[in-house]
């Protein structure tokens, strides 16, 4: 061996050979479990990756931010082997002592490859934003993998792998040549401990997920992570203040070029503020007002539904009800996650980057469809199979004028089954029955916003109900359950005094997917919308304009005949053009608008790329960026962030109400 490869050996001898080497194994096992879980992910991905020297590439930067992830996680142990006695290691109790930390360690590094990959098979990415919000939520997180897996099998093979590692590890001799290593005093173990305490402060500096490569395909990207780094990364990024992160424009041109577009659907921006998106829409005929029920259903990707994939055959009564309903073809989703699909489908905002404004502070009393309900003389609810405290949703709705009705507020005799994430949806829709029976008794009209929840893991429903086995069927019997209770929702309506007055919403609030081989998998965006008003309010017929969710609640307005001031950021999709159809997507960092094929993409930090989608295989091809679509863009998010950042997305008084449909609108 020559004199340059023997130095990285030595050198690693000399270090192993003091009090700190611990440390050094700590890296070297950490190192290795993270490789295994990265040829585990790469195995279970093997059919989304591209096979190309970028997998090499991801390998590489994967090791980089292996080293970073080890250097934070060793800081405690760093604590330890400073702090300990000179003498310590050199009884064989304490040798002992050091055995059994190391095998924990080991345990629990496998316990992370076992969370990795069960992470992957869902959302098919690393961990992330919603990785943090899953320890925010124990209680239905734990409940959740204990219903969905064979916990104890689980446990027990993690044990065994963790005695098959920590023996293989004694027989290398490497910890019994620590255990060997001559004693230190305080001094050199102070030094050292600030030595290895300097390596996460390196990482930390110079080391972001921005320096990890744009990879054409998003799996292979995913794979240049670690799963630890990632997931304390989101956590430190959990709120991103746009105009620090992303391209912007000037303040009166983003104004100016949202209300110009928002202008299209033929309402009339207002005079006063050149920095707000107010207006007023009027549109034609008496204004209808029949009860509107939104059954928000989890996880309903468009492509579930047989009236979008002939060959699904897992909802029957939705098909049913779509036949004579009217059904918005080209419908998509704002996010990957139930609090995005809420902030979309109340607030008809823009998914602005970090968190949903669902989750954040200062988000009472905002401009809402329920606020407009209110105006208008409508009761207005929002009722949840589980526990509405889960993702902010109790306090972001009670604090914007809807009364809650979830899990915690019904007799335990309401609840005939349930699961990790709430009562089964056949109990949620008996609720919204009776909400609307007491309703209608008081001669009040009502809006209610039902959020369900049986199609989610671990897809546990009651036996008999339909052709397949609750949990075992997975994905597929959630979706198909769900479809039998709505379907049997609907015809008990139909027996009610109240049912031809309803106009019955059901729409997704994300695909069951959002995993892809791009960083925005527009293909899994695509939900479904379908408005039923058995009373005839509103005919039945297909809407093929691209929308997202954001145009959700002006339509529905426009399809009542209402006249009404509105800040909402979406328009009327029957009013424009169907060529400017589009739809804003996006996750927590990245940021998206589809408008036709052209598809232009805003990133951390202050990156931009336009790309042509490609509707056959989904891909995205890189383009010349147009100015005009560029500004359009960074506008509509720009705008968004400065209202809700400076508190002027807000609810207006019934005097306001009043003096603004008076006010000469601007041409």
């Amino acid at each position: 061996m020559n004199s340059s490869a023997r130095f990285p050996v030595a050198f690693l001898n000399r270090q192993l050979a003091r009090r700190h080497g611990g440390a050094v194994l700590f890296f070297a096992v950490f190192l290795g479990i993270s490789l295994l879980t990265r040829f585990a992910l790469l195995l279970k991905a093997a059919h989304d990756v591209t096979w190309t020297p970028s997998l090499l590439a991801a390998f590489f930067w994967g090791l980089i931010f292996d080293l970073g992830a080890a250097s934070f996680a060793s800081l405690p142990l760093t604590v330890f082997l400073t702090l300990l006695p000179a003498g310590w290691f050199q009884r064989k109790w304490q040798q002992w002592l050091a055995h059994a930390g190391g095998f924990v360690i080991i345990y629990t590094l496998l316990f992370g490859l076992v969370s990795e990959w069960t992470f992957w098979d869902e959302f098919g990415v690393r961990f992330n934003f919603i990785a943090v919000d899953y320890l925010v939520y124990t209680h239905e997180v734990v409940s959740n993998i204990r219903e969905s897996y064979n916990l104890p099998l689980i446990f027990a093979g993690v044990f065994a792998s963790a005695i098959l590692i920590h023996w293989i590890v004694v027989r290398s001799g490497l910890p019994a040549r620590w255990f060997a290593a001559p004693t230190e005093k305080i001094g050199p173990r102070l030094k050292a401990g600030a030595l290895w305490f300097a390596v996460p402060l390196a990482f930390a500096t110079l080391l972001t997920d921005d320096h990890l490569p744009d990879f054409k395909n998003n799996y292979n990207r995913e794979l240049g992570k670690d799963g630890l780094w990632s997931l304390f990364a989101a956590f430190w990024n959990n709120e991103l203040a746009y105009d620090k992160f992303y391209p912007t424009l000037p303040a009166d041109e983003a104004f100016r070029t949202v209300r110009q577009t928002l202008a299209r659907d033929r309402s009339a921006t207002l005079a006063s503020d050149p920095q707000d998106t107010l207006r007023v829409v009027r549109n034609p005929g008496p204004e209808l007002h029949p009860n509107v029920i939104q059954i928000t259903v989890e996880s309903l990707s468009a492509d579930f539904l047989s009236i979008f994939n002939h060959a699904s055959q897992l909802t029957p009564n939705l098909e049913e009800i779509a036949a004579k309903s009217l059904v918005f073809d080209n419908f998509y989703a704002t996010g990957t996650r139930t609090d995005r699909g809420m902030e979309a489908l109340t607030l008809a905002v823009p998914p602005t980057p970090g968190r949903s404004l669902v989750k954040r502070a200062h988000n009472e009393n905002m401009f809402t469809l329920g606020s407009l309900f209110r105006a208008k003389g409508y009761d207005t609810a929002f009722l949840y199979g589980g526990y509405g405290y889960f993702d902010n949703m109790n306090y972001f709705f009670s604090h914007n004028g809807y009364r809650l009705v979830d899990r915690n507020s019904v007799q335990k005799e309401d609840i005939t089954f349930a699961n990790a994430w709430g009562a089964c949806d056949e109990d949620l829709l008996r609720w919204t029955m009776r909400e609307a029976d007491t309703a209608a008794a008081a001669g009040k009209p009502f809006h209610f916003f039902v959020m369900t929840t049986s199609n989610h893991r671990p897809f546990t429903f009651p036996e008999g109900r339909i052709d397949l086995p609750s949990k075992t069927a997975g994905r597929a019997g959630g979706v198909k359950y769900t479809d039998f209770a709505i379907g049997q929702f609907i015809r008990d309506a139909a027996q009610k005094p109240w049912f031809n007055n309803t106009v019955f919403v059901i729409v997704a609030d994300h695909c069951g997917s959002s995993a892809g081989r791009s960083e925005l998998p527009v293909q899994n965006y695509h939900i479904p919308l379908i408005i039923y008003a058995p009373g005839g309010q509103i005919a039945p017929g297909h809407i093929r304009t691209l929308m997202g969710q954001i145009d959700y609640a002006p339509t529905l307005l426009g399809l009542l005949h209402w006249t009404y001031p509105s800040r909402f950021f979406g328009r009327d999709v029957r009013q424009i053009d169907p060529a400017e159809g589009r739809a804003l997507v996006g996750t927590y960092q990245k940021l998206g608008l589809l408008q036709s094929d052209d598809f232009f993409v805003l990133t951390p930090v202050r990156r931009q790329a336009q790309y042509r989608y490609n509707r056959a295989d989904f891909s995205l091809a890189p383009q010349p960026m147009d100015p005009a679509f560029r500004a359009e863009a960074i506008s509509y998010y720009q705008t968004a962030s400065q209202l809700f950042q400076q508190q002027r997305y807000n609810e207006l008084s019934a005097d306001e109400f009043a003096r603004l449909l008076a006010t000469p609108a601007k041409p």
